[in-house]
């Protein structure tokens, strides 16, 4: 059933700015490698997640006690951290971009309080696509200084539910920063909060930034010259959507199991041979890759015609090459490639559907292990190419490795995280996946957006798929 929630928003504590403490950092420049060059030609570069956590006390308690360690921690971090306080300076063509930080440079943060009912917006069940955005700090406005146009890189909103919660929403770059290193920040951040400023608790947990640990092998570059940018831009923007009401489904560990027999006993049954990989990431994606093509289906979608049983479908995930160039985990940065699997939309519509869609992944990821650059510049391309020709295709965002649920800044782990942006292009499904905040380890979550036309559509698709697996164990 959906809940819609009248709210307000209102501002308790005007923007004020932070920096790294007086004198910590230098000023510093740090040039964009090929990997963070890519997200230039997305149109959501500017990246929005939610931090929700318990706090039984008034607003005026909240502001008194909690507000200024949650500032003077955030200063800390960002000594470590003077990207996220920096710009993306844009000089003239044909200079690139790059990160600048001077003194003095800071990251805005404003304070809220809402009427909102917090333990709806922490809840599994369809809520109001509409009621997350206000929780995440607006883009800040750019500037111009000496012919080169200026971006802040990061802004941060700390809304407050007074005796119940607060929230703490998170915008910032993807140009700059991929979703390890921007993880790497919030519990770096969380740590120096729990541990009441000693930066001890950060040793051997540093951020690298040695660029020159970083080469284009695939000259991915040089898609930069040849418009790459514009030609994506062009193709996805027109088409983008925002649909009316947001869930989180979840896959339990005993499921994942049984998730995995299942591809194993039917990869047997048809090859007669052991499938290529299964992971938890291989299996759970395949699953929720058959259940949206079956949502596209039903209902007042269009039905798979004969003329088209032969047409694909694509499944578009990131993968980290960290491991692949030899990198600390903490190396600050982008460090991902773009991945394309695809089978037949036929044959993941039939019986033997998760294991088509499974085996579509493994084998991408395989390939990845074997030759991470392996065709790069060309997965790109063909992207721009499905868009444009808006074929069917499902992408995932974010990682259960990322263990986002361990930011834990003194309260216990976050109520709920949310990507409060799902956005839509066209024919691309999307979701947002995450480890389960109920089980230690094994499950993981997924976030999506919907019309209110298919919510209880896929409610029945993603929930008898999983009672038909228990059923058949």
């Amino acid at each position: 059933m959906t809940i819609l929630v009248e709210s307000s928003v209102k501002v308790v504590e005007d923007a004020s700015y932070v920096s790294p403490p007086p004198g910590s950092v230098p000023t510093a420049s740090l040039p964009l490698t090929c990997f963070d060059r890519v997200f230039f030609c997305f149109p959501f570069t500017w990246m929005r997640s939610l931090f929700f956590y318990e706090f039984k006390h008034p607003t005026s308690h909240f502001m008194q006690t909690i507000l200024p360690n949650l500032k003077t921690s955030l200063s800390l971090t960002l000594q470590h951290f003077f990207p996220f306080a920096a710009n993306l300076v844009y000089p003239p063509p044909p200079q690139v971009p790059y990160i600048s930080y001077t003194q003095g440079d800071s990251v805005s943060f404003v304070v809220k309080v809402s009427t909102a009912d917090f333990n709806h917006l922490v809840g599994d069940h369809a809520r109001d696509n509409q009621e997350l955005p206000a929780l995440v700090p607006k883009r800040p406005s750019s500037n111009e200084t000496n012919g080169c146009k200026q971006e802040p890189v990061m802004a941060i909103q700390v809304t407050v539910f007074p005796n119940v919660g607060f929230s703490i929403g998170v915008g910032f770059s993807h140009v700059v920063a991929d979703g390890r290193s921007f993880g790497h920040f919030m519990k770096s951040w969380a740590s120096i909060h729990r541990c009441e400023g000693d930066l001890a608790c950060l040793d051997n947990y540093l951020p690298c930034y040695n660029r020159d640990l970083i080469n284009d092998p695939v000259e991915l570059a040089s898609l930069f010259t040849k418009g790459a940018e514009r030609a994506f831009q062009s193709a996805i923007s027109p088409s983008i959507l925002f649909n009316n009401f947001r869930v989180t489904y979840k896959i339990k560990d005993s499921q994942v199991e049984l998730l995995k027999d299942r591809v194993k006993t039917k990869c047997m049954e048809v090859n007669g041979s052991e499938p290529i990989r299964i992971s938890t990431f291989a299996v759970t994606c395949a699953y929720m890759w058959v259940c949206l093509l079956k949502l596209q289906q039903s209902g007042t979608h269009q039905h798979l015609s004969s003329t088209d049983s032969d047409a694909l479908s694509y499944f578009h995930f990131a993968a980290e090459c960290r491991d692949h160039l030899k990198l600390p985990q903490t190396y600050f940065g982008n460090c991902i490639i773009l991945r394309l699997a695809s089978a037949k939309k036929s044959e993941v519509l039939g019986e033997n559907g998760i294991l088509v869609a499974a085996t579509a992944i493994g084998r991408e990821i395989m390939e990845f292990q074997k030759q991470p650059f392996k065709d790069a510049q060309e997965s790109l391309l063909k992207i721009i190419e499905i868009f444009k020709m808006g074929e069917d295709l499902v992408r995932v965002g974010s990682s259960p490795k990322f263990e986002s649920y361990k930011t834990d800044f003194g309260w216990g782990r976050p109520r709920n995280i949310e990507n409060p942006i799902l956005p839509s292009f066209g024919t691309c499904s999307m979701f947002v996946i995450a480890e389960n905040r109920e089980e230690e380890e094994g499950g993981v979550e997924f976030a999506l957006a919907f019309a209110s036309h298919d919510l209880d559509i896929f409610n029945t698709i993603f929930h008898q798929g999983l009672l038909k697996l228990e059923s058949s164990k």
